[in-house]
């Protein structure tokens, strides 16, 4: 790959947001997306960032395993899985313009329902006091906005199916992730730790699809092996970073991520 020095200081860069969005802000990693794409040819940027946040994923795991909610992974990866699929399949044959126009526009409409949620959320339980830390319930609260009329088992498949595809598709299935996770009342511990075991077990999974369609390859690991080291100061940081943000501007973060990483994808 014929990389500048500017180009790799980019890289190194993003790969170092990676490592903090792993576990301090989930979902700032799109932004990590974006200037792969734009450094690298847009289809080989994910297979180079792949093994870079399965880096991050471990990290994230060994620092908040303790807090995930298992009975909300086990309903979300069936979904998942055929989300991959789907987007294997399409990776295949679309084109790079349709695939950032596609996520980008999910990633925009996910951001918009879930504000418009918690807003209704923030109405409705208007004088109810919050805990402040992430520690009861494992990290998670009622979801006062309610499911609506589609319930919890189909709100829980239409977010795993797209989060699987954006994920296969481009690596950005984060932002999918973190406005279920928001919309279904998760406190910032409780966040993080599922987050973290989902998208490891996500992210390993696809390793073989990536291998098959060429995505990644020696010169690929090659890349991924001088931009890892980047990866771990970033995660250092982002622990050292998350106990001083509090919740409500965690989740201003984590949507202000989403938003900003959909803008890319559309106007890249």
């Amino acid at each position: 790959m014929d990389i500048t020095w500017w180009g790799f200081a980019a890289l190194a860069s993003a790969a170092a947001l990676v490592g903090f969005s792993k576990t301090a802000v989930s979902g700032a990693n799109t932004v990590s997306l974006a200037v792969f794409a734009a450094v690298l040819p847009a289809r080989e940027s994910t297979g180079v960032l792949l093994p870079l946040l399965i880096v991050g994923d471990v990290l994230a795991v060994f620092t908040y395993r303790r807090h995930a909610h298992w009975p909300t992974l086990w309903r979300l990866f069936p979904a998942v899985a055929a989300g991959v699929v789907l987007g294997t399949v399409f990776l295949a044959w679309a084109g790079d313009g349709a695939v950032r126009t596609s996520i980008g526009a999910i990633l925009l409409l996910m951001a918009g329902v879930t504000m418009w949620r918690r807003r209704g959320a923030a109405r409705a339980g208007a004088g109810t006091e919050r805990p402040a830390d992430g520690s009861a319930g494992k990290g998670r609260i009622p979801d006062s906005g309610g499911s609506g009329v589609l319930g919890p088992r189909v709100k829980a498949g239409s977010y795993g199916v797209l989060g699987g595809f954006t994920t296969m598709v481009a690596n950005a299935g984060g932002p999918v992730m973190s406005l279920y996770l928001l919309s279904s009342g998760f406190r910032k511990l409780g966040f993080l730790g599922t987050s973290a075991w989902f998208f490891l077990i996500v992210n390993t999974s696809k390793l073989p699809f990536s291998v098959g369609l060429g995505l990644i390859d020696g010169p690929s690991l090659l890349l991924d092996a001088a931009l890892v080291l980047f990866v771990v100061p970033g995660a250092l940081i982002g622990k050292a970073c998350v106990n001083r943000i509090d919740q409500r501007l965690f989740e201003r973060l984590v949507i202000g991520a989403t938003v900003l990483g959909g803008l890319q994808l559309l106007l890249r």
